[in-house]
């Protein structure tokens, strides 16, 4: 029963990293899809969202089975809860791709950023991309180091979001409402994209260490 009861967390972790793995491949999609008013990316982008939906219900339903069935304690309780806990931050991800996306959608053949900000969120969802390639190695590994990385990737994210809130209230701005809203809302979406992770990266670390006060950059 231990063999069986091993083999079925190193299952939920293996459907973790696939997850992840799909919210990369979205989020790389939805910022092209974003910076470069590529409508076709758009769609592959909102697509991989419905993959992500579909394994997260599914890796869900293994953990409550595992709690149900196998009524684990100490880590191995911190192992499946943590799962449950990390894949609704990992679908959450996958939601903030499909509106960026979708923003490149909707204003389709035109590009969603006033030329002024399109440096900023190029900068952003490069940033956005390589903290879920981190995530992504951060689960397979468990490696700490990248848990700091992230954070500190997320710090840069969090500047470029000010930036953003700080030029489209500034008094040289000249954008119409709606471009105001798309900036707005995008930078918001870059941004808590990075915190979700961030927040995956601490619950890792949980798994590691069995508390949550630990400073991931300590």
């Amino acid at each position: 029963m231990r063999e069986v009861f091993q083999s079925e967390l190193a299952e939920v972790q293996s459907r973790l990293v696939e997850i992840s793995r799909l919210v990369a491949i979205s989020i790389d999609k939805a910022t092209r899809a974003f910076n470069e008013s590529d409508v076709r990316l758009a769609e592959e982008a909102i697509t991989e969202d419905e993959k992500i939906d579909e394994l997260t219900v599914e890796l869900d339903e293994l953990a409550i089975t595992i709690l149900a069935r196998q009524q684990p304690v100490a880590k191995d309780l911190r192992i499946v809860v943590s799962a449950l806990r990390i894949s609704a931050s990992l679908e959450r991800m996958g939601d903030l791709s499909t509106h960026i996306a979708q923003l490149a959608r909707y204003r389709f053949p035109d590009k969603v950023i006033p030329k002024g900000l399109r440096g900023t969120f190029a900068q952003m969802g490069a940033l956005d991309v390589v903290i879920s390639q981190m995530l992504t190695n951060l689960l397979l590994t468990e490696d700490m180091k990248l848990a700091e990385a992230i954070r500190n990737e997320d710090d840069k994210v969090d500047a470029l979001h000010l930036s953003v809130f700080e030029a489209v209230l500034g008094d040289s701005w000249k954008g119409l409402a709606a471009d105001t809203v798309d900036a707005t809302l995008a930078s918001r979406y870059h941004e808590r994209f990075a915190d979700h992770a961030v927040s995956i990266a601490k619950k890792v670390q949980y798994l590691g260490t069995g508390s949550w006060h630990q400073d991931i950059n300590a």
